[in-house]
C-alpha cells in the first residue's frame, strides 16, 4: 500500500531574523499596544529627561558668542572659539584641573574601595538587631546636608574647642592646635574624609542587595569543603559581585571631573583657595558671580565633554579586557 508523507513543517527551519522581517512593522505596533501602559508610565520620565537634559544644550551655544543678557539670540556677536583659547591659556584653569583631578582620584579610591569591603564585613554579621542598628547608623550622614556637616567638620576641626586638637594635646602629640582649615595640603585629605564618612553607608546599599543575590548553596559547598570565612569572602562574595563592580566603577570614571562644588565651597576659605577651586566652582565663579556667562559655559562644555570620552574609553577598556560593560 501506498503511504503519503507530509512534508516537512518549515517553521522548524525559520530563523529569529526571517520571522521578524516576515512581520514586518505590524510587530512593532503590536509590542506598543501590548506595552501601552508601561510607555504611558514611562513618559513622564521621558519628559523629565528631555526638558532638564537635553533642552539646555541649546545654551552651549552661549560659549561661541560674546552673549549679553539684553540681546537676542540672533543679535549676539559670534566669536568661535575665543572663549576656549582663553580657557586653556589661562594658568588657573590648569590649577584648578590639578585640584579636581587630585579629590576625584582621593575620593574614586577611598570612596569606592571602602563601601565594597564595608558591605562585605556588614553581611558576616550575624546578630539581626546589631546588624540592623550598624546599617541605620552608617546610611543617615547620607540625608544630612553638606551645610550641616561643613559645621560639624569645622567646629572638630576648630583650634578653639575642637575635639581633635583637644585630643591631640591632651595626648602630647602636639604642643599647640593644628589649624586644619588653614592648611591647603590638608584640603583635600579634609574632603575626602568627610565624604566618605557622609557616603560610605549609603553607597554600600547596592553591593549589600547584590550579595543578597548569590547563591547560598555555594556557600554551604564550601562550608563542607572547610573553606573559612575570609575564604568565602574573597573567593565566593568579591567574584559574585564583580559585575556590580565593574558598572559602578565605569559610572565612577565618567564621574571624574564632575564632582560637584558643595564640598568645596562649604569647607574652603580664602586661605585654602589654591587647593580647594575645582572646576564647577571655577565655572560658578566665572560665570555667576562675574557675569562672564560665556567663559562659564566654555567650562562647563570642557568638563561635559572630558567626562563623556571618559566614560566611553573606561566603558570600552572594561569591555575588551573583563567582558563587562554599561553599553
Amino acid at each position: 500500500m501506498e503511504t503519503l508523507t507530509q512534508p516537512a513543517s518549515t517553521d522548524s527551519k525559520e530563523t529569529p531574523a526571517t520571522k521578524a522581517k516576515r512581520k514586518g512593522p505590524n510587530n512593532f505596533w503590536k509590542t506598543v499596544k501590548d506595552q501601552k501602559y508601561l510607555l504611558l508610565m514611562s513618559m513622564p520620565f521621558v519628559a523629565w529627561v528631555f526638558v532638564f537634559n537635553y533642552l539646555p544644550l541649546w545654551g552651549w551655544t552661549m560659549a561661541f558668542q560674546d552673549f549679553k543678557p539684553a540681546k537676542g539670540f540672533f543679535e549676539q556677536d559670534w566669536v568661535g572659539f575665543k572663549h576656549f583659547v582663553e580657557l586653556f591659556s589661562d594658568d588657573r584653569f590648569y590649577l584648578v584641573l590639578r585640584n579636581t583631578l587630585a579629590m576625584s582620584l582621593m575620593g574614586l579610591v577611598v570612596g569606592f574601595v571602602f563601601p565594597i569591603f564595608f558591605a562585605i564585613l556588614l553581611n558576616e554579621l550575624r546578630g539581626k538587631f546589631f546588624k540592623r542598628t550598624v546599617q541605620t547608623v552608617s546610611y543617615l550622614p547620607h540625608f544630612v546636608s553638606w551645610v550641616v556637616v561643613a559645621g560639624i567638620v569645622t567646629k572638630m576641626l576648630s583650634t578653639d574647642g575642637g575635639i581633635i586638637n583637644d585630643i591631640l594635646v591632651a595626648l602630647n602629640i602636639v604642643d599647640e592646635p593644628i589649624q586644619f582649615m588653614a592648611q591647603g595640603n590638608l584640603f583635600w585629605y579634609i574632603v575626602t574624609a568627610s565624604d566618605l564618612w557622609k557616603e560610605m553607608g549609603w553607597n554600600a546599599i547596592i553591593y549589600l542587595a547584590a550579595i543578597t543575590g548569590i547563591d547560598q548553596e555555594l556557600y554551604e559547598a564550601s562550608r563542607v569543603d572547610g573553606a573559612s570565612r575570609w575564604r568565602q569572602m574573597w573567593h565566593i562574595t568579591l567574584p559574585g559581585i564583580r559585575s556590580t563592580i565593574s558598572v559602578l566603577f565605569i559610572m565612577s570614571i565618567g564621574h571624574l571631573i564632575s564632582i560637584g562644588y558643595e564640598k568645596q565651597f562649604l569647607l574652603g576659605n580664602s586661605l585654602v583657595t589654591d587647593y580647594s577651586e575645582v572646576l564647577d566652582l571655577y565655572a560658578l565663579n566665572y560665570g555667576l558671580q562675574m557675569g562672564r556667562y560665556s567663559y562659564g559655559t566654555a567650562i562647563g562644555i570642557f568638563n561635559s565633554v572630558v567626562s563623556v570620552i571618559l566614560l566611553f574609553t573606561a566603558n570600552g577598556l572594561f569591555k575588551k579586557f573583563t567582558k563587562e560593560s554599561i553599553m
